[in-house]
Parts: structure tokens; sequence; C-alpha cells
């Protein structure tokens, strides 16, 4: 007879408002810093794209939505809104939030000592392993393997602590993971088109066989329509963000091939 965890969760009540609010202070504060940067890169002259900003916006706004309100009550209790979260959260978000640049606008913002100090965290080694895409892919993938083939899921509605850590490597592994593919901040770690394509390719077979494997194969406490409903939505939804990373890609790919007078025309 198949149970429902999550109605047993202490993290619906008084826990459940607490981790909202958890959750919800990096993405504010992340949000704070933008527009701080943008008005100082304003004031020294240097204007930074709307377009940029309008993306940011949007990606930590949709990050919020999927970790408080309405959604962030019903993923609690129903795996379909969790895995609408789990597409906002660790794929969408991420994808916009790096499209929005914002490490260049913070360099941009800083003073030139503070930047050079900035730049010299980049191009660590630390963050050159973190950014590499197999290594991206392992924290992402891998870690959503380990989420839903192991007691993790269940076990995750049973602890604030674990709750709070899980869905915050959700969206770092997602963000880590678009950064590694596509560039559009300064990259001091730089991969070939070839290194990353191929490394994307695996992840987009890890990801897509994990999505068939909750279908058929439903989560610890989780009923099976919702893991049908669910793996469903994490397959065709996964496979139209991946689909615009593919695309970006590509193009860059193109752009780095391209003469440039042929992208200068363009």
């Amino acid at each position: 007879m198949e149970g429902h965890v999550h109605h047993s969760s202490s993290v619906l009540d008084v826990d459940g408002l607490l981790s909202q609010v958890l959750l919800a202070i990096p993405f504010v504060i992340a949000f704070v810093i933008y527009l701080y940067a943008y008005q100082r890169s304003k004031e020294k002259g240097r204007e930074w794209p709307i377009y940029r900003l309008v993306l940011f916006v949007l990606g930590t706004s949709l990050a919020l939505v999927s970790v408080i309100g309405p959604l962030g009550v019903r993923a609690h209790i129903d795996f379909t809104y969790h895995m609408l979260g789990h597409l906002l959260l660790g794929m969408l978000a991420p994808l916009l939030i790096v499209l929005s640049a914002p490490m260049t606008l913070v360099l941009r913002a800083l003073s030139v000592r503070n930047a050079k100090k900035l730049t010299k965290v980049l191009r660590s080694n630390v963050a050159g392993f973190f950014t590499d895409p197999i290594v991206a892919s392992i924290l992402n993938i891998g870690g959503l393997w380990v989420l839903y083939r192991t007691e993790l899921y269940m076990t995750m509605h049973e602890s604030l602590l674990l709750h709070l850590l899980i869905h915050m490597h959700v969206f770092l592994a997602g963000y880590l993971f678009t950064i590694s593919l596509i560039y559009f901040d300064p990259v001091p770690h730089r991969r070939t088109y070839m290194y990353r394509t191929i490394v994307f390719i695996f992840a987009l077979a890890g990801h897509g066989i994990l999505s068939k494997q909750i279908y058929a194969y439903p989560p610890a406490g989780v009923p099976t329509s919702e893991a049908q409903s669910g793996g469903m939505l994490m397959y065709y939804g996964g496979d139209v963000i991946d689909a615009v990373i593919i695309v970006i890609l590509f193009y860059q790919w193109y752009q780095s091939r391209a003469p440039r007078s042929a992208v200068m025309a363009t």
C-alpha cells in the first residue's frame, strides 16, 4: 500500500515557514547586490543592457517562487509540484541568471583593487575544479540520482536542515552546470566546445534516464500517479530548457569559428 510521506512532515508547519524564509534570503540578497552593482555601473558611466537586468529579475523571481508561496507549500505534499519547483530552481532560474552575466556586472561595479581580488578567486584552482563540466555534471545530475534513487527524498521532508541543504544544492549545482557549458561571464578556466558538448550529451542522457526511472519506479513514499506526472514533467520540461542551452552553446561555437568580419557583420 502506497504511503505519502509528505503529510507527516514537520516541515509543513512552523519549520515549513522557517524553511521558506531561509531559502528566500540568499536570493533576496543576490537581487539587492545585482541592483546595487547596476546602479554603481551607471554612476561610473558604464551602461548595462536593460535586458540583462530583466533576465536577472526573472531568474531570481522564479527561484523565489519555487521555494516560497503556494508552489513552495504544495511541493511538500505533491511530487508533481516538487518536480516543477526543481525545474524552476535547478534549471530555468540558473539559466536566466547566467544569461544576466552577474559576475561581469559585479566586476564593473567594484573598485580596481577589489575587482583584482575577485578575479584572483575566479582564477583559482578551486574555481577551475568546480566549473569543469564533468565535475559540475556529477554535482548536478549525480546529485539528483542520489536524491531520487535513495531514501534521501523521504528523509528530506523530515529534516529542516536537510531540506535547506538539498534545495540550495539543487540551485548551486544547476548554476555551476550552466556556467560550465555556456560562457557569458569571465571564464579563466575555459574548456573547448567539443569537450563541453560531449559532457553535455552524457549529462542529458543521465537526466533523461533518471526521469524514466522516476516514472517507472517511484521514489519512496511517492504515489505512482504523482511519480509518473513528475517524471514526465522532468523529462519534457528539462528537454525544453536543455534545448535552449544547446542552441546557445552551438551559436557561441559558430561565432568562435566564423571569420571575424562575418561575425562583425552579424
